[in-house]
């Protein structure tokens, strides 16, 4: 057995069944053996399309997505997927080409360090200097990548080893001396949360990815329902607990939802489980959750006091503390529901009140026909921007893994590919990406992609003709200075479809957005709709630097420049 070879045999051995990818150079050894392979194999028609892909297919599969790209330029083309797992804890395995090993550090034709580059985007890379080490690489690679906070690994793959002669394929797994997570929380420090809620009388959950990475959406439902506690989310948690659900508050942050950031603010126990408390959740750190003694639960200890002060640090996997934590509670005195109760009241209060039949449409009124088209188990990616926003504030998501989007990284042009991976990995589930037009012309030549293997999503483009994110903090904190935010009347969305062969259709009265979605769904085809929108609509939204309950909602807003840029924006609701 060759190297190249010990690669696909260990790939299929780790229950992989599709790669993403693009050939070159330091890759040919590899793709010739792919040739006569069972793996599947989608060719990509960007390296970034093939990281992001391999990152859809995870989120989506809960399990490890796979990309492959040849050296230099291949391998950089796929450090920005790497980075938007990394940040996002998805289990994403790179196999990236690399010169013959006795051309490294030479400078050599496509040569590029990967290993030093992605350092800090890995959980761990690896770099075979014979093959003999290749099965045991693989398996470390997919064992690191989806045990603990899952991340993504890089394996950098040297041509001549690729080609090198192996004697006996070794099936063990190697020894990984210091990596054992944590997976059961402290006894005591659950023993402590346990007695704090019991003193609390207006307890929050903050729900994370974490959540759904560890399968504890229904230990969170209990919780929530065993302390009359409601729940709010991440971006990232979106569908770890049921958004339709009374108990719901929708996401929390900078783009959260009225109810959810005045609620926390009010709250006195805060519990957080499998979050990383970004500066998007919380805004301004020393106004975050004032009156809130605060229960962290993560699998990952670097994460526990990082961004945010605790009272009760607890490591281990969400499922296993929270049942735990559930265990000591259960069979105690019945609590009372007033807190929650007026909390659900505020909420009704908060309700939009919207209108929808304005021509240019508004975002809220195509999501709302979008979501009377899909249901629970569709899988919706987004892009990164406003289109994400909207989706997150007026998408109801009921399910875990079947909202996919960006975060941490806030990468455009992730919602289209991630959607491809998504639905190579669920065949039988509904796909919709919905993109920003930004976005998506990042990355609308893999339209050749889902055409050339019949993959049948359907990508929504929100069209307003802007960068729509960055064109709203120009409306709101920049004097209405547009600087180059605006892309222009090109190209024609329908037309560049079809150039593909994709089906297509425009978009731009009320209405037209169910029957269309209704329609492309039912096709069993790939299917492009590009969706006119009102370019400036924008959601309320609270001030980089301000604390959450300093929402603003309009373009005129009440501030004062000290310095380069300091605002003291209206509050709208707070006390």
């Amino acid at each position: 057995m060759k190297g190249g070879q010990a690669i696909i045999r260990s790939l299929l051995d780790q229950g992989a069944d599709t790669v993403f990818g693009y050939p070159g150079g330091q890759l040919l050894p590899l793709y010739d053996m792919l040739y006569d392979s069972e793996l599947r194999h989608i060719l990509v028609r960007h390296e970034q399309c093939a990281a992001h892909a391999a990152d859809g297919y995870a989120r989506a599969s809960g399990k490890v997505g796979v990309c492959i790209a040849t050296s230099g330029p291949g391998a950089t083309n796929l450090v920005t997927g790497i980075a938007t797992a990394y940040m996002d804890s998805s289990p994403v395995v790179a196999i990236a080409g690399q010169v013959p090993t006795h051309l490294i550090g030479n400078d050599a034709f496509q040569e590029v360090d990967m290993i030093g580059i992605t350092m800090p985007i890995t959980k761990h890379s690896f770099q075979p200097s014979d093959a003999s080490e290749i099965p045991e690489m693989v398996r470390a690679s997919f064992h690191i990548a989806r045990t603990g906070r899952p991340g993504p690994v890089v394996i950098d793959l040297p041509k001549d080893v690729q080609e090198q002669e192996i004697e006996e394929y070794d099936e063990t797994m190697p020894e990984l001396p210091g990596y054992k997570p944590t997976l059961r929380g402290h006894p005591l420090q659950i023993k402590r949360a346990a007695e704090l809620i019991k003193r609390s009388e207006k307890p929050v959950i903050l729900a994370g990815g974490g959540v759904i990475i560890s399968g504890a959406s229904e230990e969170v439902k209990r919780l929530s329902e065993l302390i009359n506690a409601p729940v709010t989310t991440t971006l990232l948690g979106k569908g770890s607990f049921p958004e339709d659900h009374p108990s719901s508050l929708g996401m929390l942050g900078m783009h959260g939802r009225k109810v959810a950031n005045l609620t926390v603010d009010k709250c006195d126990c805060l519990i957080a489980v499998g979050c990383r408390f970004s500066d998007r959740t919380t805004g301004n750190v020393a106004e975050f959750a004032p009156k809130a003694s605060i229960i962290h639960i993560d699998i990952d200890p670097a994460e526990i006091g990082k961004n945010v002060a605790v009272d009760v640090p607890i490591v281990g996997d969400a499922v296993n503390v929270l049942a735990e934590l559930i265990s000591y509670l259960e069979g105690g005195e019945p609590r009372s529901n007033e807190w929650l109760r007026s909390v659900q009241e505020f909420r009704n209060s908060c309700m939009p009140r919207m209108s929808y039949d304005d021509v240019p449409l508004k975002p809220q009124q195509v999501i709302k026909e979008i979501s009377q088209v899909l249901d629970d188990e569709t899988i919706v990616t987004t892009d990164v921007g406003q289109n994400q926003m909207w989706m997150a504030h007026f998408y109801t998501s009921r399910t875990p893994r079947k909202f996919i989007s960006s975060g941490g990284l806030g990468t455009m042009g992730f919602g289209f590919p991630a959607a491809i991976g998504a639905k190579v990995a669920l065949p039988d589930n509904d796909v919709v990406a919905v993109c920003g037009d930004g976005g998506f012309l990042m990355v609308c030549q893999d339209l050749a992609t889902i055409r050339e293997y019949d993959i049948p999503l359907v990508i929504c483009v929100m069209d307003n003709r802007h960068l729509g994110m960055v064109a709203q903090w120009q409306r709101l904190f920049y004097d209405e200075r547009m600087s180059h935010t605006h892309l222009g009347e090109v190209p024609d969305f329908v037309r560049l479809a079809e150039s593909f062969g994709v089906e297509a259709e425009r978009i731009e009265k009320p209405g037209e957005t169910q029957e269309a979605l209704s329609r492309a769904i039912k096709s069993g085809e790939p299917v492009l709709l590009d969706i006119i929108i009102d370019p400036d609509e924008i959601l309320p939204m609270v001030p980089p630097g301000c604390g959450l309950t300093e929402i603003i909602g309009e373009y005129r807003v009440e501030r004062e420049y000290q310095g380069e840029l300091n605002y003291r924006p209206e509050k709208e609701g707070g006390e």
